[in-house]
């Protein structure tokens, strides 16, 4: 008989409450068990003292006798100091680049460092040139004097696009 330290739930719909029960490996979760060795709220804030609550001198002696305890009831016996934390496991980070994508990468970089000194190069000169400014000025004139003057009459401007609307 393989026994095992395990939660079996209760409560209602979306009100979780557990048990944390002796029962045997293959008895179903929620059903017959050996003894209960306290309860478990996840709805109540993660430092109220009710939260878990384990008989701790029973929880001992059925580690004793062989009992195994689920995960999650594993890590509650180890903050109370009843068996060694387990190792949390990592995950692997993620793998380096090949050496063609890294290539690659590299030519891109490089392109990208070109183009950017290029574009440096080619700023400066156009701002250490004041005549193209003083130039730049003289045919904006030119424009503004070629331009139509708008109707002085708003009601004329208003009626021209209404009558297409119309049409």
């Amino acid at each position: 008989m393989a026994l095992k330290i395990r939660m079996a739930r209760g409560g209602a719909k979306k009100r979780p409450f557990y048990r944390i029960v002796v029962a045997e490996g293959t008895s179903p979760r929620d059903g017959r068990f050996v003894e209960r060795l306290g309860h478990y709220n996840p709805l109540l804030a993660s430092d109220h003292p009710e939260r878990v609550v384990l008989k701790t001198e029973r929880a001992q002696y059925w580690l004793s006798q062989g009992a195994k305890p689920s995960e999650r009831v594993e890590s509650f016996l180890a903050k109370a100091g009843l068996v060694p934390a387990a190792q949390k496991t990592t995950r692997p980070q993620k793998s380096a680049p090949k050496k063609k994508a890294q290539e690659r990468l590299k030519v891109e970089a490089e392109k990208a460092a070109s183009l950017k000194a290029e574009a440096e190069k080619a700023a400066p000169s156009k701002v250490e040139t004041p005549q193209s400014e003083a130039e730049a000025p003289a045919p904006l004139k030119e424009e503004a004097a070629t331009e139509v003057p708008e109707p002085l009459d708003a009601e004329t401007a208003t009626e021209a696009p209404a009558d297409a609307a119309q049409v």
